[in-house]
């Protein structure tokens, strides 16, 4: 993934939350020289994952499949002596035509909010015991109602309205054709991209960047160590 495409994700996701009236944590605007002079106080941010992320899932076409997100707070599984909070929290972009890809946490439960712009289709799947799809009714909790849909079935979230994303749930999203790009808010059990995600076809999570320009902001796993201050 170039570097100037993860640049403009940011700076549209900037924009798009700003519109709907989200304001970001100061550490989301610091620029990769603001990182150079921020010490040890800072360590929350760097060993919890707090900050921005792109992706393509390595596929290299972020149009077509990739997410925008930020990461606002986070406890740790690897550290929980250290980082006690058991919940995170995120913000994330999607663009209209592009896709997230089926998965599903083998932990962690998650409420999926679409906090403004275009209306989003959240596609459900109980996974069976081998980890393929199941062909039964999956009970969905959606605004305070339960219920069941078939398997397959695309819950859509207008503006204001989410779903709880129990583990093991398959799920995926895209946006509906003509409503705009989609700011989703994220609310969960601690986060933990790196062993939490099983994707239904395997692919990556983290995109290889080919630095075709200067960063504008560094994602959650460039952050230099800390040579001062509390750790």
């Amino acid at each position: 993934m170039k570097r100037s495409e993860i640049n403009r994700a940011i700076r549209r996701m900037e924009q798009l939350a700003a519109a709907h009236g989200f304001c970001l944590p100061p550490f989301c605007g610091w620029s990769p020289a603001d990182w150079l002079h921020r010490g040890g106080e800072y360590n929350e941010i760097r060993e919890n994952l707090l900050g921005w992320d792109v992706t393509d899932y390595g596929l290299g076409d972020f149009a077509k499949t990739g997410f925008t997100l930020v990461t606002l707070r986070n406890g740790n599984v690897k550290a929980p002596e250290r980082w006690p909070k058991t919940y995170a929290e995120k913000l994330l972009m999607l663009e209209e035509g592009q896709y997230s890809p089926m998965h599903f946490h083998w932990s962690k439960m998650e409420d999926i909010i679409n906090r403004g712009g275009g209306s989003v289709l959240i596609r459900v799947y109980n996974a069976a015991p081998e980890d393929e799809f199941d062909a039964g009714d999956v009970r969905v909790h959606q605004d305070g109602k339960s219920f069941f849909v078939p398997a397959g079935t695309q819950i859509r979230l207008d503006p204001g309205e989410s779903i709880s994303i129990p583990p093991r749930l398959y799920h995926d999203f895209e946006v509906v054709s003509g409503t705009g790009p989609a700011l989703l808010g994220e609310v969960s059990m601690c986060n933990d991209d790196e062993n939490d995600n099983r994707f239904y076809k395997p692919i990556g999570r983290f995109p290889v960047i080919e630095e075709d320009e200067p960063p504008y902001r560094l994602l959650c796993t460039e952050y230099p160590v800390a040579h001062s201050g509390i750790s």
